[in-house]
């Protein structure tokens, strides 16, 4: 195999390397072990699949995105700007192959599936509609989940996928990714029958991603002064802000203060910019001078402004967008957003506060969902890994081994804890 990304190259026969493939699939699930033909993505796919504990007689994905949950958070997905070019792109292509075009996002939750009607009732029957979660974490190899899983272009063929139910199916995805960012967004699929073991199919899916980048990258040009900015603060102690066109990650300090001026757009005298972010209260005016004079030489002093200390922007906070999709109800988008604990070693007294609440007011509405898919990314996650309620919930709706080990470990360490104290 010259191109390991692609499935079958021409003057392969697909009915040969089908017999193949399953019974390497046999022998993968029986002993655990991977045989020729295999190719090292899907191999390395299959490993990861049964780490996950994918059963390969699964029957169909969990639909997690329903009715105003998925319509609103397809309407916030910056993928949605691109659907049109997609079907122009690939609309005929599928509809007249019998094909389907499917755009996932990040997580490998499909958004989108389109194309002929039989294909997809056919699809259907295991849920490969709008709203399922696809990613390989829960359906196993397939090219959606698999492409953004690696973030690489990926055709798989047939006996491929990890699941036996999914096996009849071919497919070819391509990441997407914000052109400014470069963050993984989401993907572009195109599944179908045999006929898409094809390199052609996967180098099709390829062009069509580049040109949903493209476009996005002319839909969203840099922001321009005194318009709006971003501010990407979940998940990390140094701040990301996309500002005039240009990334500025900002200094542990320097994040907490463009957290808090974020938050209030009014601005912030000295003294309550001082409170929000000192512990010791006995910090001097100068010391917070002095850092807002560094800041201002970051930032530019056309963007931060004085009497009182505000940003001369609207910025548009990833804190601010899982407050919202929480107060719209869309808590599956909501988790989604959530990359993390908000700068997780700030000890800023206002920061703490925001910090725990956030976290707090999402696992509550995690633990009421009662979604496995969504409490099991929460608890394997790091933030999650000791979190006592988020254990004990999923334990009740998905007892499997290692989810019942890891809540006895917890339980014993709490009654540990409690020894030592008394």
């Amino acid at each position: 195999m010259t191109d390991p990304w692609v499935a079958l190259e021409p003057g392969a026969d697909p009915s040969e390397r089908a017999r193949q493939l399953r019974r390497a699939h046999e022998r993968f699930t029986a002993a655990g072990t991977v045989v020729r033909p295999v190719r090292s993505v899907v191999a390395d796919s299959w490993q990861r699949s049964a780490r996950a504990r994918v059963s390969p007689e699964g029957t169909g994905a969990a639909v997690e995105l329903t009715d105003g949950d998925l319509g609103a958070y397809r309407a916030e997905h910056p993928l949605a700007r691109v659907m049109p070019l997609f079907r122009e792109l690939m609309g005929t292509f599928a509809a007249d192959g019998e094909h389907l075009l499917a755009v996932c996002d990040a997580h490998g939750r499909l958004l989108w599936v389109e194309g002929h009607p039989v294909t997809r009732q056919r699809a259907g029957r295991m849920n490969f509609v709008p709203g399922a979660r696809w990613a390989e974490s829960a359906m196993g190899t397939n090219a959606p989940g698999t492409a953004v899983a690696v973030d690489r272009p990926v055709q798989v063929f047939a006996a491929e996928h990890f699941m036996r139910r999914v096996q009849p199916w071919t497919c070819a995805a391509a990441p997407v990714h914000d052109p400014r960012t470069g963050r993984l967004i989401g993907a572009v699929d195109i599944t179908g029958g045999d006929g898409l073991a094809h390199p052609h199919s996967l180098a099709f899916v390829q062009a069509v991603a580049r040109a949903g980048e493209s476009q996005l990258a002319l839909l969203a040009p840099p922001v321009q002064t005194g318009n709006a900015a971003e501010l990407s603060a979940l998940g990390r102690d140094e701040a990301l802000l996309l500002v005039g066109g240009r990334k500025v990650r900002l200094s542990r300090r320097h994040s907490e203060i463009v957290v808090l001026l974020a938050r209030h757009p009014e601005g912030l005298t000295g003294d309550e910019l001082s409170y929000a972010l000192y512990e010791d209260e006995s910090v001097s005016q100068v010391t917070l001078r002095a850092e807002m004079a560094r800041l201002r030489r970051v930032l530019g002093a056309e963007l931060l402004r004085s009497r009182p200390y505000r940003l001369a922007v609207t910025v548009e906070c990833d804190v601010d967008t899982v407050e919202r999709r929480l107060g719209a109800g869309a808590v599956t988008a909501a988790a989604a957003a959530y990359a993390g604990p908000l700068l997780p070693q700030s000890q800023a007294p206002a920061l703490v506060r925001l910090r725990h609440r956030l976290a707090d007011q999402l696992r509550a509405a995690l633990v009421e969902r009662s979604d496995p898919d969504l409490l099991s990314d929460w608890a394997h996650a790091p933030w999650g890994e000791d979190d006592l309620v988020v254990w004990r919930t999923l334990a009740a709706l998905r007892p499997t081994a290692p989810v019942l080990a890891r809540l006895r470990q917890l339980d014993a360490d709490l009654v540990s804890a409690g020894d030592e104290h008394t």
